[in-house]
């Protein structure tokens, strides 16, 4: 009679079949301690590990993406293992765009110094435990990074970001609406510039998408927030609630623009509600869930009014069809990738007061009238 050896691939296997495909905590149990009992299987353990990950990204998964669904079902010890595995894939993988690039930055930037100890059942079990969520991820709709037209976008955002930063920072609302204000100015001057480009000389830019965390709670009012300032940047957004994301279709000078107003007005609201409620509670309200519940949908609503009427802006005959045929290639790109689509409707808004000062903070931090362009 023959056995396989002790780390082979059998032995990972056996750990697998007794764990992995099953629901149970004894099953999870059982599999652990032959892992853990045998350390020559580390390196098969590990190179399966960067298997289920490549296996992700050709559903369509992204490294933010995995980051994101294993910090919602799991815990910090699983988003750790798999930042590594995420980490250690890379090299094996074949070339990305820039977002990706950007995602396995921002994870090594966040990784640890110093990998916190732990026995080697523990271990195993989170490593089997990780193992299973990657497997049953369902498929996504795969993303294409737009190709940039413009080697003056890095100068651009970085003016961008710098502004919304001192937003962000000012305790001053009106300095605050200011330099949003100006922000958003810059943004609808770079994205007419990205057409004039078009027009001029037309280049392989064709709409691509990338995807933006729409995380709980109230995610009901952050989708609504994000779709307005998808819309009012020439973009479309698609809300996966299930998986707390959307998806914004658009070209790479407006996706940036997107990421970043939207962020900073997230920041702004959260900043606002706050000191809103906590001037609610001092003087004896305790509804502390409607209230917030209620202060971002309006909050999400009062900026779409202001941004969709920012967008109402005169443009020269020339640089109309341009225009027209970018909306076109969005929209067409949006109904490739989703098409079926359902809208959704608020719930949970009762909180009159909620709503009147989330309404007051959108006036506070709106984006005011775009330029007029050429």
């Amino acid at each position: 009679m023959s056995s396989s050896a002790p780390g082979t691939p059998g032995a990972v296997d056996r750990a697998f079949q007794t764990a992995l495909y099953a629901t149970t905590d004894a099953a999870l149990d059982s599999g652990a301690s032959l892992l853990a009992a045998d350390t020559s299987a580390d390196a098969e353990l590990e190179r399966r590990g960067r298997e289920f990950v490549a296996t992700a990204w050709r559903r369509g998964w992204q490294p933010a993406d995995v980051v994101r669904i294993v910090r919602r079902e799991l815990d910090d010890v699983h988003v750790r293992l798999a930042s590594e595995l995420i980490r250690a894939q890379a090299a094996d993988d074949r070339p990305r765009g820039r977002r990706w690039t950007a995602q396995l930055e921002e994870l090594a930037a966040a990784a640890p110094g110093t990998t916190p100890g732990t026995d080697r059942f523990s271990h195993a079990t989170a490593v089997l435990e990780l193992y299973r969520l990657l497997l049953r991820l369902p498929a996504l709709e795969p993303l294409e990074e737009p190709v940039r037209q413009s080697g003056s976008d890095s100068r651009m955002f970085t003016r961008i970001r710098a502004l919304l930063a001192k937003a962000e920072a000012t305790g001053f609302p009106e300095e605050a609406e200011a330099l949003t204000a100006k922000a958003q100015e810059l943004m609808a001057r770079h994205s007419v510039d990205e057409a004039l480009l078009a027009a001029r000389a037309p280049a392989p830019d064709a709409p691509g998408a990338c995807r933006i965390g729409v995380e709980p709670p109230y995610e009901q009012a952050k989708a609504v927030l994000l779709d307005a300032v998808a819309d009012a940047n020439h973009c479309r957004a698609v809300w996966n609630e299930p998986l707390c994301f959307s998806t914004v279709v658009g070209f790479e000078a407006d996706l940036e623009a997107v990421e970043l107003l939207y962020t900073s007005l997230l920041v702004q609201a959260t900043s606002a509600m706050t000191k809103a409620e906590a001037a609610q509670r001092a003087g004896g309200r305790k509804r502390t869930k409607t209230f917030r519940q209620s202060f971002l949908a309006a909050y999400a609503h009062r900026i779409g009014m202001r941004l969709a009427s920012a967008a109402e802006v005169e443009v020269s005959d020339d640089l109309l069809p341009v225009l027209a045929s970018r909306e076109v290639a969005v929209t067409s790109t949006t109904d490739r990738l989703f098409p079926q689509t359902v809208t959704t409707r608020l719930r949970g808004v009762s909180d009159a007061a909620g709503w009147t000062e989330g309404a007051e903070a959108a006036d506070r931090a709106r984006v005011e009238s775009r330029p007029r362009l050429p």
